[in-house]
């Protein structure tokens, strides 16, 4: 039996200081909405220095020491979608917005009046909640349902 599927491998990381996180209004079609930066890992390149590139690329920011917090997937055709969870408070730079759209740094307690894109909080709850580590879309047909571990 062979165990091998196809992965297409990405990050996302929550950058977080004195109760604000810093969210991306993205400007894509396929998933609008405040989000949080990330990207793809490209091909031999090491997972952290992707959350460095990502994070630079997207936000002008450098990260310092992005820890790994958690996990989301979810099938693809022929494979898996992973999305590989990191979080810091530590970063250097200048803010800025890319061409992804726009950063902005928001309250939590605020959350709820910004259109964020549909799982983000569900996301921040596996990202800074001790006792989950892991977010998986569940997919039946058109069903999708989201478990949390």
């Amino acid at each position: 039996m062979d165990r091998r599927e196809s992965i297409e491998l990405t990050i996302l990381c929550l950058l977080h200081r004195d109760g604000k996180l810093l969210l991306q209004n993205r400007v894509k079609p396929d998933w609008q909405g405040y989000a949080l930066p990330g990207g793809h890992v490209e091909p031999g390149e090491s997972i952290v220095d992707a959350v460095v590139r990502e994070m630079w690329e997207e936000t002008g920011l450098t990260v310092l020491h992005p820890k790994l917090c958690g996990v989301k997937q979810f099938p693809i055709d022929g494979g898996r979608y992973l999305v590989l969870l990191f979080e810091t408070e530590e970063f250097t730079g200048t803010l800025r917005s890319s061409e992804e759209g726009s950063m902005e740094w928001v309250s939590r307690e605020m959350l709820c009046e910004y259109p964020t894109v549909e799982d983000l909080a569900q996301l921040l709850d596996v990202m800074l909640r001790p006792d989950l580590t892991e977010f998986q879309y569940l997919v039946d047909g058109d069903n999708w349902q989201v478990r949390l571990r």
